[in-house]
C-alpha cells in the first residue's frame, strides 16, 4: 500500500482526461443549435481486433461530450487508391468533423499517403504531415495526441513551462519529435536523446523534466534522473510477471523512479487517459477551424 506521500507524485492521467472533457462538452453544448458539429469517423482496415479498446475508448469519450461517432471497417483488400478515394469522400461530407485512421494497417497500404490524404481540417489525430509541420510554427491547435498529452500532464504538475529544461528520449515521427516542438513552443529548453545518443544518463540527470517514449520496459531508472524531476512515461509494453500473467507497464521502472522523481506518471492511467481527451480537444479545434475556413454556417 502506498503512502499518501507517494500517492501524490503520481500525476493523475484520469483526473486531467475529465477536465478536458468537460471542457469539451460544455463547448459542443454552447455550438450544437447555432452550427453544425458533425461527426468522427474511426477507420479500420482489415480484421484487427488488437484496435478494439482504443475504438471503444474513443467512442466513450465522443459519447461524453456528445460527438456523434462512427465506426468504419474496410476491407483489408482494398488498394491504396481505393482507400485515398474513400478517405476523399470523408474530407468533402460535410457530416463528418474529423477522421481517425487506426493502425495497425495492411502492409501493402502506406500510412503516410492515408495520413497526407486526410484534410488538415479535419485531421483530428494531427498526423498529416501539414499538421505536424504547422508545430514548427508554434500552431499547436491539431497536434497529434500523444504528445500533446505528454505536455498536458507535465504543465499539470505546476512547472513553468518557460525555460525548463527538458529531455525527450525517443524521437519519433509521432511522438518524440511533435512532443520536442510542442515543448518548445511552450518555452521549454529541450534535448532530444535517441539510439545513437552516447550517454542518455547524462542528458537525462540534468534534466528539470524528463519524458520516455522508447517501447523498453522499464529501461528509465531511478539513477539516469535528478531528485524532485518530473517523469512522463509514454512507453506501453505487455511483459509476464512472475505467474506468468500478461501485465502493462512503461517504460520507467516506475516503483524505483517514484522515491527520487517529484512527479511521475503511472502506467496504466497516465498518459494513455489524456490522449484520448487530447482527440476531442483536436475535434474542438477542427469545428473551429472549419467555421473560419466558411465550411459551416453559424
Amino acid at each position: 500500500m502506498l503512502t499518501p506521500l507517494l500517492e501524490n507524485r503520481f500525476i493523475d492521467g484520469r483526473k486531467v482526461k475529465d477536465r478536458i472533457l468537460h471542457h469539451v462538452s460544455e463547448y459542443v453544448k454552447v455550438h450544437t443549435n447555432n452550427a453544425m458539429i458533425g461527426k468522427l469517423v474511426s477507420v479500420t482496415i482489415g480484421d484487427t481486433p488488437e484496435v478494439d479498446v482504443y475504438i471503444r475508448n474513443q467512442k466513450k469519450a465522443a459519447e461524453k461530450v456528445g460527438i456523434r461517432f462512427e465506426i468504419c471497417n474496410w476491407n483489408s483488400t482494398a488498394s491504396q487508391e481505393e482507400v485515398k478515394r474513400k478517405l476523399q469522400s470523408l474530407n468533402d461530407d460535410q457530416e463528418v468533423l474529423g477522421v481517425i485512421i487506426q493502425r495497425p494497417i495492411p502492409k501493402h497500404i502506406n500510412i503516410r499517403t492515408l495520413q497526407s490524404a486526410i484534410h488538415p481540417l479535419k485531421d483530428i489525430e494531427g498526423m498529416n504531415p501539414a499538421s505536424i509541420g504547422n508545430i514548427v510554427y508554434s500552431d499547436i491547435a491539431m497536434a497529434p495526441c500523444t504528445a500533446a498529452a505528454s505536455v498536458e500532464l507535465l504543465k499539470e504538475t505546476g512547472l513553468t513551462m518557460k525555460g525548463l529544461e527538458v529531455v525527450m528520449i525517443g524521437h519519433s515521427e509521432i511522438v518524440g519529435k511533435p512532443a520536442a516542438f510542442l515543448m518548445m513552443a511552450e518555452g521549454a529548453t529541450v534535448t532530444v536523446c535517441h539510439h545513437m545518443t552516447r550517454s542518455v544518463a547524462m542528458h537525462s540527470r540534468r534534466a528539470d523534466a524528463v519524458v520516455v517514449a522508447v517501447g523498453k520496459p522499464n529501461f528509465l531508472g531511478p539513477e539516469m534522473i535528478k531528485p524532485g524531476a518530473a517523469v512522463i512515461d509514454i512507453g506501453i509494453n505487455q511483459v509476464l510477471d512472475a505467474d506468468g500473467n500478461t501485465k502493462i507497464v512503461g517504460d520507467c521502472d516506475t516503483s524505483a523512479v517514484k522515491e527520487v522523481a517529484g512527479w511521475v506518471t503511472p502506467v496504466p492511467g497516465g498518459v494513455g487517459p489524456v490522449t484520448v481527451a487530447m482527440l476531442m480537444k483536436n475535434a474542438i479545434s477542427a469545428h473551429q477551424k472549419q467555421l473560419k475556413a466558411g465550411w459551416l454556417t453559424g
